[in-house]
């Protein structure tokens, strides 16, 4: 396959995940238009043992038990779990495309890595001794377990990648693995991220920054972005995988194409460790930097899936800076369906722009019954919005004031 140039055309030819809405891809987008909450009360005995202030979150609707071999199961971190289900959807998507090892790559990345698997090894460690620790914590643990897994699983050699950015992590990964294309490294890369931090810990730790909403009467109602009752975020576990060529490569071999990635862009607010840049400058700047690659306006944007966590501040940021940029585009915060999968959320996000492009509906946002005042964008508040033809973009942003946008076109 001849090397390509920067402007090589970039395409989505596989798509997978496994999250709270559903275990496959097409589970999770019937679940979505209808507007389902994937929010529940946690059942686990820790949840009274620790007396956590929060009770709730969204749980894989589909627990990895049911889909993965025992064997990989104990080699293997739930957030890497996540990922191989993904991938593998992702992957016979795709066609399992026949691609030289050394032109096929891996980009997936995780906000926290595999923390059950740090901090289960540490209780094991304190309460019954060292000989306790499984021999494969280490390549359990690490952030880069799932890029390597997956790497080792399709034989890919053009590089296993791992980017970190917090909750921008699986739009960031889909922006590298975008440019390894672009620039000639790869025909094909599997791309996007995962997550799976639902345990006592960093429940506890996020409760104690104010940032989970403790609606623990009414978990379905929790996340409800830009509503004025909005209390925080809800956790949110699983992954999102996508598989992308470029368009050469594509064509030639009579894949089915989803979408192009038409631009990408970041930046970063260097503002604050947590909280965003009140401005907003730094997302609105990730946003235009998408549109110059893509060579459209904020008038070609039919569509944006918001970050839209569902917290106080965040909210409005956001919205501000959307309406700066595509004032006339449908937005939805599908977090108010799936929680928030923290690293893996740009990805699955990113899934869901893509599918909204394909089958011109905007998902739902749902418990938005009493807006912001002013809000200054067109929400498709409780129900799933028809839309015109046009490009849609993904939002994602991270802790550390990290800015992920991506522009899709047909």
């Amino acid at each position: 396959m001849a090397r390509h140039a920067a402007n090589t055309e970039v395409v989505i030819t596989g798509i997978g995940t496994t999250n709270p809405l559903g275990g496959n891809t097409a589970d999770t987008w019937a679940a979505l238009l209808a507007g389902t909450s994937g929010v529940a009360t946690i059942d686990a005995e820790w949840v009274q043992r620790f007396e956590l202030p929060v009770t709730f979150a969204a749980q894989a609707a589909v627990p990895p038990s049911q889909v993965l071999p025992t064997p990989q199961l104990r080699r293997m971190d739930p957030s890497t779990q996540f990922a191989i289900i993904a991938a593998d959807e992702a992957w016979e998507d795709a066609g399992s495309p026949e691609v030289d090892a050394n032109r096929l790559g891996v980009v997936v990345a995780s906000g926290i890595g595999g923390i059950q698997t740090i901090l289960n090894a540490w209780s094991a460690m304190t309460e019954r001794g060292v000989r306790r620790v499984l021999p494969l914590t280490v390549p359990m643990l690490m952030p880069n377990a799932s890029a390597a897994q997956i790497s080792v699983r399709l034989g890919a050699k053009a590089g296993a990648h791992a980017p970190t950015s917090a909750c921008a992590s699986g739009a960031e990964a889909i922006v590298w693995a975008t440019e390894l294309i672009r620039r000639g490294k790869a025909d094909v890369v599997v791309a996007g991220g995962t997550e799976a931090a639902i345990h006592p810990m960093p429940m506890a730790a996020f409760s104690r920054m104010q940032a989970l909403s403790k609606r623990n009467d009414d978990p379905t109602a929790a996340s409800r972005p830009y509503d004025k009752d909005r209390d925080g975020f809800v956790m949110g576990e699983g992954a999102g995988i996508v598989v992308l060529e470029s368009a050469e490569h594509a064509r030639a071999r009579g894949a089915n194409i989803y979408a192009h990635i038409r631009g990408v862009g970041m930046s970063a607010d260097a503002y604050d460790i947590a909280p965003p840049d009140p401005s907003g400058a730094g997302q609105e700047a990730a946003m235009r930097a998408a549109l110059r690659d893509s060579d459209l306006t904020g008038r070609d944007i039919v569509h944006i899936n918001a970050h839209a966590t569902s917290t106080i501040v965040g909210d409005g940021i956001e919205a501000e800076a959307i309406a700066r940029v595509a004032p006339d585009a449908v937005v939805c915060g599908t977090k108010s369906m799936t929680g928030h999968l923290l690293g893996g959320a740009g990805a699955l996000e990113s899934i869901f722009a893509v599918l909204a492009l394909r089958e011109r509906k905007a998902p739902p946002t749902i418990n938005l019954e009493n807006p912001d005042d002013g809000l200054p964008i067109d929400v498709s508040a409780n129900h799933a919005r028809e839309l015109q033809a046009g490009a849609v973009m993904n939002n994602a942003f991270g802790f550390g004031g990290h800015n992920v946008a991506i522009v899709f076109s047909k």
